[in-house]
């Protein structure tokens, strides 16, 4: 599916979390690293949400690495904050597939399950806005860590993955 099949849709993913003391550092803010596994967080919360699990895929003989990971800092998050971690795909293929996350500070209640934006209507999402990123992952086989085709590899999770991503409105 392509990128801008994907943005189209705008189907947005949260996690919900508080910052814990241990994830800040000595200029009290959350210590940059820690965003990275948030991102994680929410990418397997995503996948979690959408049927799937890593353990599955693992015990199916595919792995997700990371790829490459940007992140691009706009506000601090601070000890005690309540942070939302958005999480869309914006690629998904039979090699590989691409997140971008927002993290945003938030105070309120949240709608449950998945954010509809619209049909490609840029908006904002709800919160202070405090980190945008995104992540690369390809298919590799559990076992040599050589690049795989979902498809051929593991057809039904593939065809499972792209039927739930077809069916987002």
């Amino acid at each position: 599916m392509s990128r801008e099949e994907l943005k189209k849709k705008a189907l947005w993913f949260m996690t919900r979390l508080r910052v814990r003391y241990q994830e800040t550092d000595q200029m009290a803010v959350v210590y940059h690293a820690n965003y990275l596994t948030w991102f994680e967080m929410g990418r397997t919360n995503m996948i979690r949400d959408l049927g799937f699990s890593y353990f599955e895929m693992e015990e199916q003989g595919v792995m997700l690495p990371v790829i490459d990971a940007n992140l691009s800092f706009r506000q601090p998050a601070h000890y005690d904050d309540e942070i939302v971690v958005y999480t869309r795909m914006t690629v998904f293929s039979k090699l590989r597939i691409e997140y971008e996350y927002e993290v945003r500070r938030f105070s309120g209640s949240l709608p449950e399950g998945p954010l509809v934006l619209g049909q490609g209507d840029v908006q904002e999402l709800p919160g202070e806005l405090l980190v945008i990123g995104s992540t690369k992952h390809v298919w590799v086989g559990k076992n040599d860590w050589k690049p795989v085709r979902l498809d051929k590899t593991v057809p039904k999770l593939y065809n499972a993955l792209e039927g739930k991503l077809r069916t987002w409105n």
